[in-house]
């Protein structure tokens, strides 16, 4: 079964978050894919993946970039794995029908927002009760990661 990781933003914003934890993903030699919910949020994350560090490259595109094969990153609202990802990103509360077809999926979700808090809780519910492995991770002051439980 998959590990799924629910990683509760709290200290810093999704856009701050991913990126280090696409760093690492890429850093295995694996590939991603981080399903959001809009087109609109897809070209943000893609753009924020050029930008957010003038030192760090992350290789990546989306559906407007073509070649989903040769993308180590895929960023997309598409429910598939077009570039063989053995790590799948859910970000803006969306949901995977195909969990069970990566190694590890992070859910990460805005700890500051009540509803979105509570529909984590309902996606944790889901994983769990399919079979799958679930761990929690609490953003720490210091902006790092701590299991929790």
């Amino acid at each position: 079964m998959t590990e799924v990781a629910f990683y509760h933003l709290q200290t810093s914003p999704l856009d701050r978050a991913l990126p280090k934890l696409l760093e690492k993903a890429y850093g295995t030699g694996k590939r991603a894919v981080v399903l959001a919910g809009s087109d609109e949020r897809v070209e943000a994350l893609a753009s924020l993946l050029w930008t957010y560090d003038p030192d760090s490259w992350l290789p990546h595109g989306s559906p407007r970039d073509g070649d989903a094969a040769d993308q180590p990153i895929w960023i997309t609202t598409d429910d598939d794995n077009p570039n063989g990802a053995a790590f799948l990103f859910l970000t803006d509360g969306a949901r995977s029908a195909r969990i069970g077809d990566y190694e590890r999926c992070f859910d990460l979700f805005d700890g500051n927002d009540a509803a979105a808090t509570e529909a984590a809780r309902a996606r944790w519910r889901e994983v769990k009760d399919a079979g799958h492995t679930v761990t929690y991770w609490q953003q720490s002051p210091s902006g790092g990661w701590e299991r929790q439980g």
